[in-house]
């Protein structure tokens, strides 16, 4: 009789088979002796990575599913449905894992089980200036007070689907991942705390987020993130939070602050203007580099812009419209 396998990585892809070689490799490397399986969901791509799975097929125990055009949360969905574990661990394409990622989360779970966890992200000494630049403004406490990974994030976390953890009786119970998208992670989370489940972070359980990004893709990407709260909030009422709108708050004080200067009232400019040195110092801790350092600045800046003007524009127009979401906002949406 076989022995059951507890971990199933469940990776949805989309055109990016260098993403999943690279991921694959880094599976390679862990500091994990037992048995897991690998799940691959092409979700209909044209340029498929089913050549690089097959590289990997004599060393890693690995599945590949083809399959058409759906989404993410769905192709997460077809694979945990044909996964052999009883926990689902899901990834993104665009992640690394550290050596000892496995052996992080099986000791935590061990002591301290969670049906549902996540884990941050951070950046690899391997990465470009740019990648290294969106990851600090994406996981500084600064920025996002640590809500993906940090110490703000320890209560009430949503783990977010580039690292997550879920328990095969979590998705039986909840169906899984619905259509929105972005945004499809912290629904599930939040349909599963109505269900008296909780979540954990697993803080040692990190991976390298590589973020295969340009300026334009991130603005977009955070706009995105912006829209989709409001949609959150109003499906789930109690999981609104006035730190939400800090980047709008953000975003509307520094158009003032710019026209005040105009007219010399310059208090408000040096505010931001202080706020920004202090992501320029510590990004420049953090990373130890000069030019990482000074692109943090424009990154933070189009995130809180992004994601302000998104939730600007998305709770104005669910306010104003009758229209359920998916009427409003099709884009965000898989049929």
């Amino acid at each position: 009789m076989e022995q059951p396998i507890n971990y199933s990585f469940i990776i949805p892809v989309y055109n990016r088979p260098k993403e999943i070689e690279e991921l694959l490799e880094s599976f390679l490397h862990l500091d994990w002796n037992s048995d897991y399986e690998i799940v691959i969901v092409e979700d209909g791509s044209i340029n498929h990575s089913k050549d690089v799975v097959n590289k990997y097929a004599d060393r890693l125990n690995i599945s590949y599913f083809f399959k058409p055009n759906s989404g993410p949360g769905d192709s997460r969905n077809y694979g945990m449905q044909r996964a052999k574990g009883n926990y689902f661990i899901i990834l993104d394409s665009d992640v690394l894992l550290p050596r000892q990622y496995l052996k992080e989360v099986n000791t935590y779970l061990s002591e301290n089980f969670t049906h549902c966890f996540g884990g941050p992200d951070a950046a690899d000494r391997s990465f470009s200036d740019l990648q290294k630049a969106i990851n600090f403004s994406m996981t500084s406490y600064l920025t996002t007070g640590g809500i993906r990974g940090g110490d703000g994030a320890k209560k009430d976390f949503e783990p977010r689907s580039f690292n997550m953890g879920l328990s095969k009786e979590t998705f039986e119970i909840s169906g899984g991942f619905g259509k929105i998208h972005p945004g499809e992670d912290p629904d599930l989370v939040l349909r599963l705390r109505d269900k008296g489940y909780k979540t954990g972070l697993i803080s040692k359980a990190y991976v390298y987020h590589k973020r295969r990004i340009s300026w334009y893709k991130f603005y977009k990407q955070v706009n995105k993130f912006g829209q989709v709260r409001p949609i959150l909030n109003k499906w789930h009422p109690s999981s609104r939070k006035m730190a939400y709108w800090l980047p709008s708050l953000f975003t509307i004080g520094l158009i003032i602050s710019i026209v005040l200067s105009f007219f010399a009232i310059f208090y408000f400019i040096y505010i931001y203007l202080i706020y920004i040195s202090l992501i320029l110092v510590s990004s420049f801790i953090e990373t130890k580099n000069v030019k990482v350092a000074f692109l943090t600045i424009p990154a933070v800046l189009i995130q809180f812009l992004g994601y302000g003007l998104g939730f600007i524009k998305s709770t104005i127009r669910l306010l104003l419209s009758k229209k359920q979401p998916n009427e409003i906002f099709p884009y965000l949406f898989f049929k």
